[in-house]
């Protein structure tokens, strides 16, 4: 799942190496992009780097190989090479049945009732619980949950990659059930959107008018960030776990 800018961005690339051959050089991505500086392409690059994207090659000028696309810009360079094997044919039988047709067992009055009360929530793909990831953008699927796990308000799940939360019970691949919310208090876990660009689960803390970000894992320190960079958008509820 890419930001804004990573999708125009590698977008950008993929057009002018189709065109010219070459990708574009770092003046130009930032022109294109409407960037003050070439430090936010750097940022940008890396973080397509990390999402396997692109790969810059070593000791050569303007090297930049664009290795997939996502979706939304269509197949990858490898996979439209690649011819699309044939659908095999399926020999689908005809059944005719005599007598009346069998209907399903209704289910127990208890499970219909708790069916009836189930909310559907959005899964908007993936949190760091670590090192930030991209901004939450897309909706990926939903699941289906059962009102006692949520409160008052719009909800969203996201699924968790990473660590840096282990000591607060939140393990990697856990899915995490946020109520939408631009304010939180201190000690609350939160999703936080770092600069617009970057999205992580951490705990809020305030110290003075800054805003720290603190991890439940030793092995991660706090980040401690001006007011004007972190965006709040939402608050930890519940968890949803799968053995």
């Amino acid at each position: 799942m890419l930001t804004r800018k990573q999708l125009d961005l590698l977008r950008f690339i993929q057009q002018r190496m189709q065109e010219c051959g070459v990708p574009p050089s770092f003046d130009e991505m930032k022109d294109a992009l409407d960037l003050k500086s070439k430090s936010g392409i750097h940022r940008l690059i890396t973080a397509l780097e990390e999402r396997g994207f692109l790969r810059r090659l070593p000791n050569r000028a303007r090297a930049i190989e664009v290795i997939r696309l996502p979706e939304t810009l269509g197949q990858s360079p490898q996979a439209a090479a690649q011819p699309a094997a044939p659908e095999p044919r399926r020999f689908t039988p005809s059944v005719v049945e005599g007598g009346r047709a069998k209907q399903p067992p209704a289910p127990p009055p208890a499970v219909a009732a708790e069916a009836l009360r189930a909310v559907s929530i959005p899964v908007m793909g993936r949190i760091a619980a670590g090192t930030p990831i991209a901004a939450i953008q897309n909706q990926s699927h939903a699941v289906t949950l059962s009102p006692d796990f949520l409160s008052g308000g719009e909800h969203y799940a996201l699924e968790v990659r990473g660590d840096s939360m282990v000591e607060a019970g939140i393990l990697d691949g856990d899915l995490v059930v946020i109520r939408k919310q631009e304010t939180a208090n201190t000690g609350d876990i939160i999703v936080a959107l770092i600069d617009d660009e970057e999205a992580t689960l951490k705990r809020l803390r305030r110290r003075g008018s800054s805003i720290a970000l603190e991890a439940a894992n030793p092995a991660y320190e706090t980040r401690v960030l001006g007011p004007d960079r972190v965006r709040i958008q939402g608050r930890l509820v519940s968890l949803v776990r799968r053995y």
